[in-house]
Parts: structure tokens; sequence; C-alpha cells
């Protein structure tokens, strides 16, 4: 978070610490309790239990299952659908992403951008076939992945240099290295219209991805369309000439069922 931003006396430091925690909640936690949440997100410990209480409260988190640890609440899972809902093309999107997954036997991706990170907001999982298991809530990084080299790509000037910032290093992305990512991306949405990161440089070994970005009139930053799998059944060749094209006509066919035009966003950055 920008120093600057959070010297403003508009900026709700309290309100901020409450968000950090129901940021610090993975897919694969089983419940947190406030020890955890003070490591992940860098709060004093008193800090946190007046925050998860207060949360509770709200309805944002729960003890349900087990009284000594917090997991998301019904009051969080109501406002995430009402987000979802209040977005057009989320719900438009569904249909020509499974058909995607289906076609191409890869698992199907929407992320945006959380602070430093990319957040899975949706998977289309290809029927009848094993695909990757990644789920809504997971965080890639924006660097040595194909949706954060997508993201970089596509953000405005101040949008690359917040998320360079919030990123704060993480896996080896200096400022430089950003700048770096940004070009080599921008210079594939030019060519082809996709992004592809280099499996050599990719964050995990056993993933290969191609993505596109996406501008909704509704969000003020793009949001990533991605599709993923095992290197051996998504090798580079196939992300050039066969997924890559066809993500691409994919969310093609989105910006025009939305009205926006010929789905050309990020050849003119």
């Amino acid at each position: 978070m920008d120093s600057e931003i959070e010297k403003d006396r508009r900026f709700a430091t309290t309100l901020a610490r409450g968000l950090s925690v129901l940021r610090a909640f993975r897919p694969s936690d089983d419940g947190l309790g406030n020890a955890e949440i003070s490591d992940r997100t860098g709060l004093p410990k008193s800090t946190v239990s007046r925050l998860t209480f207060t949360l509770q409260a709200l309805g944002y988190l729960t003890h349900a299952r087990r009284h000594d640890r917090y997991r998301p609440g019904p009051a969080l899972l109501a406002l995430g659908n009402m987000a979802s809902a209040s977005l057009s093309f989320v719900d438009l999107s569904g249909p020509l992403m499974q058909r995607l997954a289906d076609e191409t036997g890869t698992l199907s991706l929407m992320l945006v951008r959380d602070l430093g990170r990319m957040l899975i907001v949706k998977t289309w999982r290809p029927r009848n076939v094993a695909s990757l298991w990644l789920e809504v809530g997971h965080r890639l990084p924006l660097h040595g992945s194909s949706s954060g080299h997508c993201m970089l790509a596509a953000l405005s000037e101040d949008g690359f240099t917040a998320a360079v910032r919030d990123a704060d290093g993480d896996r080896g992305l200096s400022p430089a290295q950003a700048v770096a990512d940004r070009k080599a991306a921008h210079n594939q949405i030019v060519t082809q219209g996709f992004v592809i990161t280099d499996p050599d440089r990719y964050f995990a070994a056993n993933i290969h991805a191609v993505a596109v970005p996406f501008l909704a009139r509704e969000l003020g930053e793009p949001v990533i369309f991605t599709c993923g799998a095992m290197p051996d059944a998504l090798p580079v060749a196939r992300m050039q000439t066969e997924v890559g094209p066809k993500l691409l006509a994919t969310v093609r066919d989105l910006d025009r069922m939305m009205g926006q035009g010929s789905g050309t966003y990020g050849r003119d950055l």
C-alpha cells in the first residue's frame, strides 16, 4: 500500500486492516486462528482479535464448526455474489468460457488483480477431462505467470505503478523486471492478441497457460481470461496455434455481446 495514501486523512486505517484480515484466508485453509492471521497480515495479535470479533459479529467471519478458528462467513458470501451479479460480463462469460474449456480440454479462468498478485475469481473445468486443480481464491504471482504478465501489459500507467508497489518484490518482481515483463507481454498482445510466458520462467513447472486481457465498462482495471493445463497436454505450439487464438476469439465474442466493439483491447496500449 502506498504510504502517501495511508497518510491521507480520508484513508480509513481500521477498514484497511479489516480487509487485510479477510484477504489472509486461502482456499486450502481449514480455518485460521488469530495468531495465524497476525502472522499473515503483520498486524499485532491484539488488533487482529478486535478485528475478527467485529467481522464475526457482522457475519463476515464465522466460528460455525470449530470455535477456535475463523472461516469466511455468510455476509462475505453474499457480498461476493452481489458483486458478481452486478457485473454483467461475469454471467455472459460463463457459457463462452465453459464451451472453450470443453473444446480445448483446458482449465479456463477469470482473474483480477488483488494488490500485488492475481486472484482467481471464476473457473470452468472441461467436462470428462482431468484438469489442473486451481480453485477460486487461489493467488498467482504477477511475475512468472501468463495472467500476471498479461495484467502488467494491460494496466494503465498508474495501475502498473500500484501493482509493482503492492507486489513488493514478490518472486523477484523488481521495477526493472516489471517493465521488462510488461514490454514483452505488450509485444505479444500487439502481434498475436494473447500472452504466453516462457515456460522456463514460469512460477510452476507443471503449468502452461495462455492469457488475454478484457476491459469491462463497469471496472477500472482489466480482468484476465486464461486457459491452462499440464505441459504435456498444452505444449507451447498448441497454445500458439490453437488455444491462444480460440481464447482470443472467445474474449472478442464477449466484447461484442457487451457492445464494446471489436475486441481489440490491448493492441493500442
